[in-house]
């Protein structure tokens, strides 16, 4: 019999031209007639992208002629720019193949000091990623010590991940109404590691890949650098447009789709259950992969937690439903725990994939997750009431210093989505920086440049006071005044 879900295999010589294409570029560059001298403009814009991971490196950048008639702008100005480019680091040209994008000499890539984190004492908004209580971390190590100094006598690598953590996430997805076996998990270092991985397994580059409108930014990132081709579905203040989602999924036939359909990072949306069964058919209809993105799912503060999205597929339609999911949001970021869950023959050659980058997660976290998880039932409710009270004291803050602004309460997650009413939210990133506030606009969120510039993403992460000071320091920047030419900045981090 065949097999109902096959795997598509990659073909790895099939390589598309490492070449970004003057439209793309253009639509990611500020109006070069806003400042001048424009070429120095257009240069620092572009050496932001390429530290920041939205250009490539070692990718092809358009011919001067093409990207001058998709700028509206001479040649004469490209051609500074790319020397410019040449001269600072940021490009070096190949004989009789053109300009490339290059990291200069003593330059980080923005991916690796954003991981650093500040280096100032600035309130950080950028990260929606909590802490771990103290005492929390210390008595589950004490817990945990015997188990390891056992291990210490083994080889221990788990390229699955260690057994015992396998069968506990596989009864938690049980126990929410998924029947699991641990043959079905694998775990990984984090969501993102997770969905890495399924990306280099299902996908090639040219693939079309669906993604949520605003959408997770470390996501999109990861689809960029794979080559893939991302349609985007809308996200708005209502909800998903279930109609264009079917649409997309039947026109399109993508490849995968990527969706967080629970407590949506950055809009904190919930979908209902009723969309969740259209999508689930019109993907299995489209033969499209579904990634499910459940790192939120259990910070529910208004409302039930959700059952997994695969849970209400018809019987025998989860063959094509990946679900990741992690500790970072609930527990810690520091702890470094993931996992995904998909058909027992899909994680074997997810397995076979990671054992060529890390070979197999470290068991002292693994055995920590394994601890902490045991204990949720009494460790997430004292954090969800946190979460409420710090959400309730941004809220206030907002509207006691803000009142201009506008958002909906999330049911759950850990962020607002908050409209300023204009296209103002890049200027104020830049600005509240300096009145030590680190914070990203929405346009970091957008699948395509230039979105989203009206809307900022505010974490409720942070103590009360702090959330309360922060909104202050962004108010007090406001009302003292924007810069009407900023210049692209290089972003911190965003989780």
């Amino acid at each position: 019999m065949a097999d109902p879900n096959p795997i598509r295999p990659v073909d790895r010589a099939d390589r598309t031209d490492r070449a970004l294409g003057s439209r793309q570029l253009a639509a990611m560059l500020p109006d070069p007639s806003g400042t001048r001298p424009a070429y120095r403009h257009l240069a620092r814009a572009i050496s932001a992208l390429i530290l920041d991971g939205r250009i490539a490196l070692h990718v092809r950048l358009p011919a001067e002629r093409e990207l001058a008639t998709a700028l509206h702008t001479s040649r004469a100005t490209v051609t500074a720019v790319y020397d410019l480019l040449r001269e600072s680091g940021y490009a070096h040209s190949r004989q009789g193949s053109g300009t490339w994008t290059a990291l200069p000499d003593g330059r980080v890539p923005s991916g690796i000091t954003r991981l650093l984190g500040p280096q100032d004492t600035a309130i950080d908004l950028a990260r929606a990623a909590p802490g771990l209580p103290e005492q929390t971390l210390t008595d589950a190590l004490a817990q945990i010590a015997p188990q390891l100094a056992e291990h210490a006598h083994t080889p221990g690598y788990h390229p699955y991940g260690l057994p015992e953590l396998r069968a506990a996430i596989a009864e938690r997805f049980t126990r929410r109404g998924l029947a699991t076996l641990p043959e079905q998990i694998l775990v990984t270092s984090g969501a993102q590691h997770a969905l890495t991985l399924v990306l280099g397994l299902l996908c090639r580059p040219g693939d079309r890949i669906m993604v949520e409108n605003p959408s997770y930014p470390n996501a999109l990132d990861a689809m960029r650098r794979g080559r893939l081709r991302t349609v985007s579905v809308p996200v708005t203040d209502t909800g998903w447009d279930i109609e264009i989602v079917e649409s997309t999924l039947r026109q399109v036939v993508p490849q995968l789709a990527y969706l967080i359909p629970d407590f949506h990072n950055p809009t904190g949306l919930l979908m209902p259950e009723h969309e969740r069964v259209r999508v689930l058919s019109a993907a299995q209809r489209s033969g499209t992969w579904l990634v499910i993105d459940e790192t939120l799912a259990d910070l529910a503060l208004d409302v039930p937690a959700p059952p997994p999205f695969a849970s209400h597929a018809a019987p025998g339609g989860t063959g094509q439903v990946i679900t990741i999911g992690s500790m970072s949001k609930t527990h810690w970021g520091g702890l470094r725990i993931g996992w995904l869950r998909a058909p027992a023959r899909l994680v074997t050659e997810l397995a076979g994939q990671r054992v060529a980058t890390d070979m197999g997660g470290s068991v002292l976290d693994q055995l920590l997750a394994l601890a902490l998880l045991a204990r949720a039932g009494d460790l997430l409710p004292p954090r969800l009431e946190q979460m409420r009270r710090q959400r309730a004291a941004l809220t206030t803050a907002l509207t006691e210093h803000a009142p201009q602004w506008t958002w909906q309460l999330p049911p759950g997650g850990l962020s607002l989505w908050v409209d300023l009413g204009e296209p103002i939210a890049s200027a104020l990133a830049e600005r509240a920086l300096d009145y030590g506030v680190r914070i990203e606009g929405g346009a970091y969120f957008a699948t395509d440049p230039g979105l989203f510039e009206q809307r900022l993403r505010i974490p409720y992460t942070t103590p009360p006071d702090t959330l309360r000071e922060a909104v202050h320091r962004m108010a007090t920047a406001l009302a003292d005044g924007l810069s009407q030419t900023s210049t692209t900045r290089q972003p911190h981090w965003v989780a």
